[in-house]
């Protein structure tokens, strides 16, 4: 059994989900784990580089032009991550995401003789940045399979390593207190998917919009529906469980490869609802027809209508979809991430 430093994206929610998932999931194989709060930590760095830059200000100190940047607050941030994994004679170093981990630790920690292995999380958005830290990691992960080739040139120990749901937060086993909607979607308001569902007609609808949404405005159309805030897994699973249908919306690739599912297509299988889901190559492959896609929002609003009219097809098509995701939780996924670090 290996001992893991695993290093917190940064953001409280979405990578936060796979920091979680993966530090349980290892720990579910008997490896141990130390958590590092790259998060909590951002926030702190940030208030005492300002407390100080303020204090040289105010008695002309030599720093008092010298504005903290954000770079300067994620490399203060980090900086304790060298400490940890030494003081405690790490195996590995997880960093998941790497959007907010200054590479400067990376390299330091290399030359320290760490080993460092990444998720990359946020591909394909973001895989020109990615592809620029890539080879300071000993090892890459990244849960879009279409970006392995591109990510692979910048470092040959890339592995596609899929999303995964949380076994103990998504099951249709598991209760918990949510309202019961006709249609539920939780995320965030990216403009794609906001002009998506504002040009549906959701008269007779019973709709839930649950995330971060708050840039719309009151006279928006979709306004009626949004439940405005952070909504962690646990919630998300209940709302998913307690809805006719769950919605299923992939971010605008804008011409960039993208096959894989998100961890919500996980989500949802695991839950048990009946899903109807934006397409992508893994849709159609995991879940062979279980899952109906759309392109547009006349589509989309179709298959609404025949789904909530239809309460015996949406029951049959839920049924099937938890044993399509048996393998797919976060024990898996780590148990997968050790083997490629194993054979590194």
């Amino acid at each position: 059994m290996s001992r893991f430093l695993v290093v917190h994206g940064g953001a409280v929610w979405a990578t936060h989900d796979v920091f979680t998932g993966l530090c349980a999931g290892l720990r579910a194989g008997g490896h141990e784990v130390l958590e590092y709060a790259l998060g909590a930590r951002l926030d702190l760095a940030h208030d005492w580089l300002r407390l100080l830059w303020r204090k040289q200000k105010q008695t002309g100190g030599p720093l008092a032009g010298t504005r903290p940047t954000p770079a300067d607050v994620q490399h203060h941030a980090a900086e304790g991550v060298l400490a940890h994994a030494l003081r405690h004679e790490v195996d590995w170093v997880v960093v998941v995401c790497a959007a907010y981990f200054h590479p400067d630790i990376a390299v330091l920690a290399r030359r320290a003789g760490l080993r460092l292995a990444v998720v990359f999380t946020e591909s394909p958005y973001d895989d020109a940045q990615q592809a620029t830290v890539a080879p300071l990691y000993e090892v890459c992960f990244t849960q879009e399979r279409a970006s392995v080739p591109g990510l692979r040139a910048a470092n040959p120990r890339t592995h596609y390593l899929p999303a995964a749901y949380d076994d103990a937060q998504h099951g249709p086993h598991l209760n918990g207190s949510a309202p019961a909607h006709d249609v539920v979607f939780v995320g965030t308001a990216f403009g794609e998917r906001t002009a998506l569902l504002a040009a549906v007609d959701w008269t007779g609808i019973d709709l839930g919009l649950y995330g971060l949404w708050g840039g719309l405005g009151a006279n928006h159309p979709l306004a009626p529906y949004v439940h405005e805030g952070l909504v962690d897994n646990a919630r998300a699973g209940a709302l998913y469980r307690k809805a006719k249908i769950a919605l299923n919306l992939y971010r605008d690739a804008r011409g960039r490869p993208a096959e894989s599912l998100n961890p919500r297509a996980y989500e949802l299988a695991a839950d048990g609802v009946c899903t109807v889901s934006q397409p992508r190559a893994e849709v159609r492959e995991k879940f062979d027809g279980a899952v109906p896609t759309f392109t547009t929002a006349d589509d989309l609003q179709a298959l609404l209508r025949v789904y909530l009219a239809n309460p015996m097809h949406r029951e049959e098509q839920a049924q099937r979809l938890p044993r399509r995701v048996t393998e797919d939780t976060y024990t898996h996924r780590a148990a997968e991430l050790v083997a490629h670090l194993a054979a590194a």
